[in-house]
């Protein structure tokens, strides 16, 4: 049961310079059609890394939105009770826009932009969100594992958007808590003959222990000729890593007709070569967020028994006070999967 909030919580806040402290700050107040969530765990993700370390976060920020909650408090009749376990969902897509006719509500033309910069998240005891943007638990999942449901909803829609079905050969380039759980859910979804590259040892071998049918470190992989493929090319590749020299290597080890899906961001800008991508009719596309259906569809996923969750989370949660080394402990490769925060000072 979600408890009754004092005036002040707890919450890690971005200072600038690459820096957060945990502060005392007001707990929010729901405004209209609001609802107060106590943050049971919130992960760590990528973006939170490059919204710190490459100083895009702006200073006063609560990162964090990677989370699962319980109703503290919420409007008379708006369908939810006190204690009440929820994630978070965005705001679906209007349905008539370009974009949305096209099946990719991710990037509707009448969504409201979201802005990672200058949050107020979920590294934190209390959040508000609209009772509308709630999305049910189920009874037999955890909270814990709730928290990994929109990554999860991130790799379904990226998945879709590839193509990949059972019997195509998979490349994953990025073998961190993205590529990690990619290479999971494309095994839930029966395609078996995932290789992931991924330059840390701890890395290669948690993709083994999540579905990867092998691995490799990336300078073994082999350099294509002008205009042919590898030996033994790819059908689809999914950059995970957000590293320019790794999703160039992904689209050198297409097949004909292949797809690279871009999923992890990263500062440096990617040098194609489109010479390749006429002459094999190669195709590219970015992953930025999921269907207006992806949560429901990632929280039964993760109900369903068919992940390696004790593999895709860490096995230790973290308290707000070790949020900033356990980010740069993630940043530079130590950690392979997704890392929860538990909003308590240690």
């Amino acid at each position: 049961m979600a408890g009754v909030p004092a005036d002040m919580m707890s919450a890690a806040v971005y200072q600038g310079d690459g820096r957060i402290e945990v502060e005392q700050v007001p707990v929010p107040d729901p405004g209209p059609g609001e609802m107060l969530i106590e943050i049971s765990a919130c992960g760590i993700c990528g973006s939170d890394l490059h919204l710190v370390f490459d100083g895009y976060a702006s200073p006063g920020s609560i990162l964090g939105h990677e989370w699962s909650g319980t109703v503290a408090s919420h409007p008379t009749d708006s369908g939810w009770t006190a204690g009440d376990r929820v994630v978070f969902s965005p705001t679906p897509g209007c349905g008539r826009c370009r974009p949305c006719r096209r099946g990719r509500p991710a990037v509707c033309r009448d969504r409201p932009p979201s802005d990672l910069r200058d949050q107020r998240g979920a590294f934190a005891q209390f959040i508000t969100v609209g009772t509308g943007n709630a999305v049910r638990i189920p009874a037999s999942l955890s909270s814990r594992s709730a928290a990994l449901a929109e990554p999860t909803a991130i790799a379904l829609h990226a998945i879709r958007l590839s193509g990949a079905r059972p019997g195509d050969r998979v490349l994953v380039t990025g073998g961190g808590p993205v590529g990690l759980l990619v290479t999971a859910v494309l095994r839930a979804q029966g395609v078996a003959d995932i290789t992931v590259s991924e330059p840390v040892e701890a890395r290669r071998l948690r993709a083994l222990a999540v579905g990867a049918a092998r691995v490799v470190r990336p300078d073994a992989l082999e350099a294509p000729g002008p205009g042919t493929t590898v030996e033994h090319p790819f059908a689809v590749a999914f950059e995970c890593s957000g590293r320019a020299r790794a999703a160039e290597q992904a689209l050198g080890q297409l097949d004909r007709a292949g797809t690279l899906v871009f999923v992890g961001t990263g500062p440096e800008p990617v040098a194609v070569n489109h010479n390749r991508m006429i002459v094999l009719e190669l195709e590219a596309v970015g992953a930025v967020n999921y269907d207006d259906d992806g949560l429901v569809a990632a929280l039964d996923l993760l109900d369903g028994g068919s992940l390696p969750l004790d593999h895709l989370i860490e096995a230790d949660t973290v308290p707000l006070g070790e949020l900033m080394e356990t980010m740069r402990r993630l940043s530079r490769g130590e950690i392979p999967a997704k890392v929860l925060v538990h909003p308590e000072v240690s």
